[in-house]
């Protein structure tokens, strides 16, 4: 095995949201630039096992799930899911933007992936061991945008579970609609996943550790989802699991509840408990700060060596794929600027979207975490049963709610749950971030017979 020296002005620990934007952006001024991925591809896990594939599932129960309403309306004819073609589907688009990423790279100058871990050996040398051996770069600029992994706790019996890795991945491990699923997780993601099967017609048990699903996210926002979710889902509450045993093809899930040892049978067991920041070895040992959610940084993506950047999940900041985007651009500004801190990425007014069916979106300051600061705000309400085109789906559960501050009635968040939440909290989100106030929204002719329109009547009804 050899090994290569090379000196670049960028290297990228990753090539997900974090990393290209900014390899992109960098390689067209002129910079030489070097994306690193073990995978080999570009985007990183939202496109291999997240963002894009579950979403390529949940649209499908999205369908399913108005099918259904509408014959519960005496409308002929009733449709089920073919669960094989489905994930056929699914990776095809995978395949597809795969694909749709590479002629991009191809077509630009200065800018290279390589397939291979990295390692840092120094602030300034990266080594990344590939298949033909080691490299090592010497490197004006790093930006380190390795993401996150599953997180797997050490509970006995774990290896019987499988993860969003086994669901969502290029030819995944589950290729048969289960009867049964034992969900252990309401967060997001174990959340999702039970409602997508749900509407598929599996009977999902989902375990959560503490006493509220989507622990962290506005109580009120969540009360308001849990009751539209499908019937199919049954949630128990602090829920702790200790172990997991394998039966032939089955599995069952033991877990304690108020003292009291219990068990739940499925099919299969699908371990969502969250993720955690992928840090490249070699990080800890050449100073970089690791805190608890991931490498530390501020606003300018800097970690205590300028010309290093962490942008993505692996600081853990906003573990999201467009919070990374922004954040690769923010790192790749300030490399352009002489690492200084001339760009800024905002970690709080970033909209994020629980895709569950319904779905539920929300960004800024909510009432519940005002409240919680000692901050007054003035709430807009516009709910759903009253949006025509909510009534025209048969969708009419959930609804609007905006929080404003006295005086200057200044937009500081807001929330969704129903019908199109993940496409509404984006002009919501536009308006927080631009500071716009009550009466802009009020102002703004929405399109009509759309749930877009809710928006300035939340705002409207605030006068």
């Amino acid at each position: 095995m050899t090994m290569q020296r090379e000196t670049i002005d960028v290297l990228t620990i990753g090539a997900g949201g974090g990393a290209y934007p900014a390899a992109f952006r960098l390689a067209k001024a002129g910079l030489s630039v070097v994306m690193t991925d073990p995978k080999g591809m570009m985007s990183g896990n939202c496109l291999y096992e997240g963002c894009v594939p579950s979403k390529a599932i949940r649209e499908t129960g999205e369908i399913l799930e108005g099918q259904r309403r509408f014959a519960n309306l005496g409308l002929p004819g009733q449709v089920q899911v073919d669960y094989p073609r489905m994930v056929a589907h699914k990776d095809a688009i995978q395949a597809r933007r795969y694909a749709q990423h590479a002629q991009e790279l191809a077509t630009c100058p200065n800018l290279r992936l390589i397939s291979g871990s990295a390692r840092f050996i120094d602030p300034h040398t990266v080594a990344v061991a590939t298949g033909e051996g080691e490299r090592h770069f010497h490197c004006r600029h790093i930006i380190v945008a390795s993401g996150a992994d599953v997180f797997v706790p050490p509970i006995p019996g774990a290896e019987h579970c499988l993860t969003s890795h086994d669901l969502y991945k290029p030819d995944p491990i589950l290729k048969i609609l289960p009867e049964r699923m034992v969900v252990i997780g309401g967060g997001y993601i174990g959340l999702e996943t039970a409602s997508f099967f749900a509407a598929f017609g599996t009977r999902v048990v989902l375990l959560q550790k503490g006493p509220q699903i989507l622990s962290g996210m506005d109580p009120s926002m969540v009360a308001m989802l849990l009751p539209l979710l499908n019937a199919n889902i049954e949630m128990i509450l602090n829920a702790d699991v200790e172990r997991i045993e394998a039966m032939g093809s089955g599995r069952r899930v033991h877990y304690r509840q108020g003292g009291v040892t219990q068990q739940v049978e499925g099919d299969v067991a699908l371990m969502a408990v969250g993720r955690h920041p992928a840090i490249p070895a070699g990080t800890a040992e050449i100073g970089i700060e690791i805190g608890k959610r991931g490498i530390v940084v501020g606003p300018s993506l800097q970690t205590r060596f300028p010309h290093i950047y962490a942008a993505g999940d692996v600081n853990g900041q906003v573990p999201l794929f467009h919070a990374a985007v922004r954040q690769s651009l923010v790192a790749a500004h300030n490399i352009l600027g002489g690492n200084r801190a001339l760009d800024y990425a905002d970690f709080h007014n970033v909209p994020t979207t629980i895709f569950t069916l319904p779905g539920a979106a929300y960004i800024g300051l909510t009432a519940t975490q005002a409240a919680a600061q000692g901050i007054e705000v003035i709430t807009g309400a516009y709910d759903f049963s009253e949006d025509s085109r909510a009534q025209i789906l048969e969708a009419m559960g959930g609804g609007i709610r905006l929080f404003f501050a006295p005086g200057s009635l200044r937009l500081l968040g807001g929330w969704i749950v129903g019908i199109d939440a993940g496409q509404l909290i984006g002009e919501i989100g536009l308006a927080v971030a631009n500071g716009l106030t009550a009466y802009d929204l009020a102002a703004f002719a929405d399109q009509h017979p759309m749930s877009a329109e809710g928006i300035g009547k939340a705002a409207r009804s605030i006068f």
